[in-house]
């Protein structure tokens, strides 16, 4: 019922026929989208100009360029992403919803000017401290659904910073409040919206985790300094019987792409399995993007393959060539799947890998064509010393291809 009147209130959005335009007041606000009827996911916007806002995770600055007025409505469209917030616009309050119109899911959504608090400010002092890392499961007992995580924190009075890394990459940058012995985490990058709340105790930490109103599940997670991930280059393997990958997708000009193409003859050449929805991918995408750039003179070749839910072929270009034009990539980006992101289909499509078992994951082929090695999932810049180490391994492995 509740999704059923924000199509409504959206589709109604831009018939107002006032004559006069408003403009979004510069300076701080403070957003929240309502994830259940008692949960809502705050997080802090800067407006900077009529035409510019940046919002905020932690250390994480998303700028955001694409709004547009119609009378006293508004649209931001998300850089990169599909998701754009519709609201109707006063002189300090905005409201509405966040739309992702190819997955058919809307978050009601407000933000009201000159709030410079994320969460609710604590009524009671931190019972515990949780900086430090700390063995996670998802789901558990949830047959199929059931995954490990590590959660990395830092926590400064009653404020938390952090992040969960797991076998497929990380939740990005999480912030949020310890109010007594109850935690609150919260992230929106344009695409993923992420709430966390649990209660804490020195050795414990118990909790639910909400993707957006769509989806939400337990957790659980004890101290352990000492934990460890699976190693992520052994997670994802060719099948008995190959050592090299084939494939043929069309690139952006609609021209057919392969590795036996003359261009990567005798080249070191890195496939990237992504997709231009995933924050992880896009974060991976800026890395690679600017790594290339660096050192494509030495021999060194990247190539996409995105995996799109967007409804039609012409979205899902439209979507990569955004995601182009974003990080400044140079490489092709080739439509390897639209109208879903399945990962059992992207397998069928390359049936020599064991399973897709993450977005992205990074395809090492030297210069005789054959797999040298698979990196499952991505360890963004909310790692921290995870994803120095990754850029390390990186760019040390690539080399000693290279010199091969």
């Amino acid at each position: 019922m509740q999704k059923a009147l924000i199509l409504v209130f959206v589709s109604l959005l831009f018939s107002c026929n006032k004559e006069k335009s408003t403009s979004i007041k510069s300076g701080v606000w403070r957003a929240q989208m309502q994830i259940t009827d008692t949960e809502v996911l705050p997080f802090n916007f800067e407006v900077t100009s009529p035409k510019s806002l940046k919002i905020f995770n932690a250390e994480e600055v998303i700028l955001v360029n694409d709004i547009t007025y119609s009378n006293d409505s508004i649209i931001i469209k998300m850089p990169v992403f599909e998701g754009y917030i519709a609201a109707k616009l006063s002189d300090s309050v905005i409201e509405g919803a966040f739309i992702k119109d190819a997955l058919d899911r809307t978050l009601p959504f407000k933000a009201v000017f000159g709030k410079t608090h994320r969460f609710e400010a604590p009524k009671d002092e931190p019972k515990s401290n949780i900086s430090g890392n700390w063995e996670t499961v998802f789901s558990k007992a949830v047959e199929g659904d059931e995954y490990i995580a590590k959660g990395i924190f830092k926590q400064d009075g009653s404020k938390v910073t952090g992040t969960f890394r797991t076998t497929t990459g990380d939740y990005r940058y999480l912030e949020g409040v310890l109010n007594g012995n109850q935690l609150k985490l919260s992230t929106f990058d344009g695409s993923h919206a992420f709430l966390f709340t649990a209660t804490v105790t020195d050795s414990t930490i118990n909790g639910v985790f909400y993707s957006g109103n769509h989806w939400k599940e337990p957790f659980e997670a004890k101290r352990n300094e000492s934990f460890e991930l699976p190693n992520e280059n052994e997670l994802t393997y060719l099948n008995e019987g190959y050592d090299k990958v084939e494939f043929t997708f069309p690139n952006t000009d609609g021209k057919l792409i392969s590795l036996s193409d003359a261009q990567y003859k005798d080249k070191v050449v890195i496939v990237q399995l992504m997709g231009t929805w995933c924050p992880n991918c896009l974060d991976e995408s800026r890395y690679y993007s600017e790594f290339y750039k660096n050192n494509k003179n030495k021999g060194v070749e990247f190539i996409a393959l995105a995996f799109e839910y967007a409804k039609t072929e012409a979205s899902a270009f439209k979507s990569i060539n955004r995601l182009i034009d974003n990080a400044g990539i140079e490489y092709p980006i080739l439509l390897a799947q639209f109208g879903s992101s399945d990962k059992a289909a992207a397998q069928e499509k390359l049936p020599m890998l064991n399973h897709v078992l993450s977005y992205p994951t990074t395809i090492f082929i030297d210069k005789t064509v054959k797999v040298r090695k698979i990196h499952t999932g991505f360890n963004g810049p909310a790692t921290g010393m995870k994803y120095v180490e990754f850029k390390n391994e990186f760019e040390s492995f690539v080399s000693e291809l290279v010199k091969e």
